[in-house]
């Protein structure tokens, strides 16, 4: 295998990665259509993306130790084989609670494959350098989420909802392919690794970490805030403003390009500011956007043109709040990269699940739960950060 490259660890984690916001993404056009076949309504039918979350985040927690114990590929490529094989079980659901299964199942490999992405980041760089590949990373990114809808919605038309499963299940057959013959083994099999009782016993020193845990309510917090969109945008945009399906992509792709260049942004200040700084902008053009939104929808003022913009920015913050959270989180435990991404992952997907349960659970033909849970994580991300946070944060260097 050739050298070890920043951007080729980006290129390859990249592609990986991509596996969680295509599985997302890429069918939420054909939510209608798909309850349709499950005879259930739009909204119990969204909560088949909180139900993935749920799944992605057990699956970090699980398979992240494990990670640290025999390598990073084995973990890795496991987890991609379960998200193809059932993928393609799900083109053949007939009932919401086969759905709700094979959806959390497949998150579950997913999430094995996923929680090595930052793991192997951090195995091969540390610091500014490390957060500027997991900007590069999440750039990269940022083009899965983007043409998701879109091809989601082109796949719809073209069969119906199960060709957009099979589409998923080709992909993570690339991506198998793709790791196991470009992608070395970064980590290694350790036999020394921590056992059961000690995995909980790093968990729990993940958990006591008092700044760590300040950057995970960060990214933990602007994630539900971004997953109370995307659970809500179906029914926002498709029902509330009435576009089409074949609209819907092109809305929902302006948040991605935002949030891409809001990545961009992030790689060029992290030549003057830290990632701490950097992170602290984020989250805070991020609640002033989410109060606004408030303000719109109180005042009746609520139409396509005054919401999408407020949206877009408030979800593209991302590009400016995830990489430097991690980033810095991870700086606290080069030890135990994979399990401390584990405790955060597990932790920031199960919030976007809980947000996405708030926004469809009560089936409330409105946009005040997508409103409300969007604006109530912005302010819990605020100002958990400068809690925990707080001495490092102010510590933190204006530039390198």
């Amino acid at each position: 295998m050739s050298p070890i490259t920043p951007r080729r660890i980006a290129l390859l984690v990249a592609a990986n990665t991509a596996i969680a916001p295509l599985a997302i993404d890429a069918y939420l056009p054909a939510i209608p259509a798909l309850a349709r076949t499950v005879d259930a309504s739009v909204h119990l039918t969204e909560l088949s993306v909180s139900l993935f979350l749920f799944g992605f985040a057990l699956g970090q927690l699980i398979f992240g130790p494990l990670s640290d114990r025999l390598g990073r590929r084995p973990v890795l490529l496991g987890g991609v084989v379960v998200f193809l094989l059932t993928s393609l079980a799900i083109t053949q659901v007939n009932s919401l609670e086969m759905l709700w299964a094979l959806r959390f199942l497949q998150a579950l490999g997913g999430g094995a494959s996923v929680v090595n992405s930052a793991a192997i980041v951090r195995d091969c760089f540390s610091g500014r350098e490390a957060a500027k590949v997991l900007s590069t990373m999440v750039m990269i990114l940022m083009l899965a989420p983007l043409v998701a809808p879109a091809l989601g919605s082109a796949l719809l038309y073209l069969a119906d909802w199960w060709l957009i499963f099979a589409f998923l299940a080709g992909y993570a057959g690339f991506v198998l392919w793709l790791l196991h013959r470009y992608l070395p083994e970064t980590h290694g099999r350790d036999p020394d690794a921590p056992n059961f009782v000690q995995v909980l016993g790093n968990y729990r020193s993940v958990l006591a970490h008092r700044e760590a845990m300040g950057y995970i309510c960060a990214v933990s917090m602007s994630f539900a805030g971004m997953f109370a969109f995307i659970t809500g945008s179906p029914f926002l945009y498709m029902e509330y403003f009435d576009l089409s399906p074949a609209a819907y992509p092109f809305v929902f792709g302006a948040n991605i390009l935002v949030m891409s260049a809001s990545n961009r942004v992030n790689i060029r200040l992290l030549r003057y500011f830290s990632p701490q700084n950097n992170l602290l902008w984020g989250l805070a053009i991020q609640l002033v956007m989410g109060i606004v939104l408030l303000a719109v929808f109180a005042l009746g003022w609520d139409s396509l043109y005054s919401v999408v913009p407020l949206l877009v920015v408030f979800v593209g913050m991302q590009g400016l709040i995830g990489p430097n959270a991690m980033s810095s989180m991870l700086d606290h435990f080069p030890h135990m990269s994979a399990t401390a991404t584990a405790m955060q992952g597990s932790i920031q997907f199960s919030c976007g699940a809980l947000a996405g349960v708030l926004v469809g659970a009560f089936q409330i033909p409105s946009a005040w739960p997508m409103v409300l849970t969007m604006v109530g994580a912005s302010v819990i991300g605020n100002v958990g950060v400068r809690v925990l946070s707080g001495h490092a944060l102010r510590q933190a260097p204006a530039s390198p």
